[in-house]
């Protein structure tokens, strides 16, 4: 009966792991030949370089097949290593394949591991097999691993890099007070992240040094003493695969923590789709994105995606509630700091291989933005040492045009769209893209030619309009440019060769507009603005669009999960006898309630609903939300924290939707225990 919704019950321990889903049996069907472009061989050294034993190992042919495990953005069981991060906490983000059978390495005999090898990743990313040599790369986390050292050495023997040891001064594990004798207690969960930081160090980095600097506990402030350890130890380069939510207290952990100029500090974006996660969202440091990455009969052999599972799974990204935007960060949809700034794979469908028998089995397959961190800490390490007083993440900004530009996917529902989605130049889930060379990650702009484009500022149209609209940009070399737009209007265009926007905008609304300037040389530069498309003259007749609105027809003109428009007494209408209520089960569930509409062109809109919540949740953390969406634009959203005791009217303008189609939408999502109901009535789009 629907009044077990409000059934009181004991909260069980929530989120520790993602769901376990059934072993499946992965057949894997064929080995794929990996693409070799821009792998460097041992000819194209210059001459009189020594032939190492690291070159070797990442350009011989053997080693360059890729063995497939999946498909982007295909949904593949995994468990996550570490528990939901409580506040004044941080979650590590790693995440192992479960669907593939873990095995040692004395039971793989010659078969190669399956995932993304060391050649794999340097062939994709366009990497030197030289350099690193004298250089080190710091990896944060919580925790021991006590089989660290030993199972870096089987993944570094199985790929044919040379040893890494802390009796060869390659490898070192200390506390986050830099003790080597008393490190802090074991931790299976911690230990996958470990091996999968450290691993990709190694794939990357292979001439590196690496410290594993291990914080007493997964406290912010502990993470936060590793960290300032690290780079005392002398790192100039550091990752960490760890977060949690943002918080008002981040600002001064920025300045205790993570403010270390002339220091590389890379940090994860998160794992749970789109949303702002901190310390990737600090001012000082590299926030690294997510991609999914599988080969292609392209040029570079490669191709990417945003890393994007579900709606709770995939790659991070938005703008900060708190930090201030740095100065090198030029985006105009968000006043603060805007995640990331770069991205390289992290989807577990087409994850890296990792050797782990604390927290594992042996081989296995992991992903997650655990493996993307780890991997640009080692990119920056490949391109130098950063300028004594720089803060890195500034570097692929001043070289766009050295960086493969991701510009498919999207991790979420967003407005600006850029937030969550990818495209042409600058975007949330991937940057400016992922590494194409080192030549992205070096300080100055002495690698090659630098475009820039200026900014023409928000501009403003009537619907039927005529554009012409000159974009400028210049190349430092003089170079011929090639223009490009991401987000215009509806019916503007920009001429490739002139730069020029023209057209006639046939569609009110406001745009999220990037411009991109090209030269021959591959450099780039864009500037972003805002488009406001107005609706222009004319009458508009008065009305009120939405079908049933209040809901005493049943589900006439609405389409909704079941259930959810009912007359239950349950809960009170606000106005007659129906009315539709999401959730309120007290288990992991989602309620949606739907109806699509058209917006005349030239009309005001107001959306208004009535919406009362109640909740048997207790404290201060959002556990069950409702989302409310017009298209792909987020209206609201609510939560348990905004429980009441009756309706309140909520009002919305979608005056900037006119001319459209749109899908109103409710989504209500409960989490696995403690009911809470979100219950709406009363609805109305009126135009005027």
């Amino acid at each position: 009966m629907r009044e077990s919704r409000l059934s009181k019950r004991r909260r069980s321990l929530r989120r520790l792991l993602a769901v376990s889903f059934p072993a499946l049996t992965l057949t894997v069907a064929g080995l794929v030949a990996a693409p070799t472009a821009g792998a460097q061989t041992a000819a194209a050294h210059p001459h009189g370089t020594k032939v190492t034993q690291n070159d070797k190992a990442l350009t011989a042919p053997e080693r360059q097949t890729y063995h497939s495990t999946g498909k982007a953005g295909q949904k593949v069981p995994t468990t996550h290593l570490c528990a939901t991060a409580e506040p004044g906490h941080a979650s590590c983000f790693a995440q192992r394949r479960t669907d593939i059978r873990q095995r040692l390495a004395s039971a793989l005999a010659a078969a190669a591991p399956s995932g993304l090898s060391p050649a794999n990743l340097h062939s994709a990313y366009n990497l030197p097999t030289t350099g690193g040599s004298g250089m080190t790369v710091a990896i944060v986390d919580a925790y021991n691993d006590p089989n660290a050292e030993s199972d870096l050495g089987t993944y570094r023997s199985t790929y044919g890099l040379s040893a890494c040891t802390k009796a060869n001064g390659c490898f070192k594990q200390v506390s986050q007070t830099g003790s080597t004798t008393s490190l802090p207690t074991n931790d299976t969960g911690w230990a996958g992240e470990e091996m999968l930081d450290i691993d990709m160090v190694s794939a990357v980095c292979p001439n590196c040094n690496i410290i594993l600097v291990e914080a007493n506990s997964a406290t912010d402030s502990d993470l936060g003493t590793a960290e300032n350890e690290a780079v005392a130890l002398g790192a100039k380069f550091v990752s960490n695969s760890w977060g949690g939510s943002e918080s008002s207290a981040q600002t001064s952990e920025d300045t205790q923590y993570f403010k270390h100029p002339g220091v590389a500090i890379t940090v994860s974006s998160g794992d749970s789709a789109y949303g702002a996660e901190y310390p990737a969202t600090s001012q000082y440091v590299t926030a690294v994105g997510g991609t999914a990455l599988t080969t292609a009969s392209n040029s570079r052999g490669w191709s990417e995606s945003v890393w994007n599972t579900s709606s709770t799974e995939g790659t991070g990204s938005g703008c900060s509630a708190y930090d201030p935007k740095p100065s090198w960060q030029t985006d105009s949809g968000c006043s603060k700091r805007m995640e990331a700034d770069v991205s390289a794979v992290a989807d577990p469908a087409t994850g890296v291989a990792v050797y782990d028998t604390y927290g594992g089995s042996g081989w296995a397959v992991y992903g997650g933005t655990s493996a993307s961190s780890p991997i640009m800490a080692s990119v920056y390490a490949l391109a130098g040492t950063p300028g004594a007083g720089d803060y890195p993440a500034k570097y692929p900004y001043q070289h766009t045009g050295n960086l493969y530009d991701v510009t498919s996917g999207s991790n979420g529902s967003c407005s600006p769209s850029y937030f969550c989605t990818a495209g042409t130049g600058y975007d949330g889930p991937t940057g400016w893209g992922t590494p194409n060379g080192t030549a992205a990650f070096t300080a100055g702009s002495s690698s090659g030619n630098t475009v820039t484009v200026t900014n023409p500022g928000s501009q403003s149209t009537t619907a039927g309009g005529s554009v012409s609209l000159q974009i400028k940009a210049t190349d430092s070399g003089g170079a011929a440019l090639t223009y490009s737009a991401s987000g215009l209007p509806t019916g503007l265009s920009i001429n490739s060769s002139t730069g020029l926007i023209s057209g006639t905008a046939s569609t009110a609304g406001t745009y999220q507009v990037t411009v991109t300037a090209k030269d021959s040389t591959g450099a780039s530069g864009s500037a972003s603005f805002t488009w406001t498309v107005g609706s222009g003259g004319g009458g508009c007749t008065s009305s009120q669009l939405l079908a049933n609105p209040g809901f005493e027809s049943g589900s006439t003109g609405w389409t909704a999960t079941s259930g959810v428009i009912t007359n239950d007494t349950g809960e009170a209408a606000h106005g007659g006898s129906y009315y539709a209520w999401l959730d309120g089960y007290g288990s992991s569930h989602t309620d949606t309630l739907s109806q699509s509409v058209t917006i005349p062109a030239g009309c005001k809109a107001t959306l208004s609903f009535y919406l009362h919540i109640d909740t048997a949740e207790t404290g201060s953390t959002a556990y069950d939300k409702l989302t409310v969406t017009a298209g792909s634009t987020t209206l609201a959203s609510y939560s348990n924290l905004n429980a009441g005791s009756g309706y309140a009217q909520k009002t919305f303008d979608l005056s900037s939707l006119a001319g459209q189609t749109v899908t109103l939408k409710f989504n209500g999502v409960e989490d696995s225990s403690l009911q809470t109901s979100f219950v709406v009535d009363d609805t109305a789009l009126t135009t005027s």
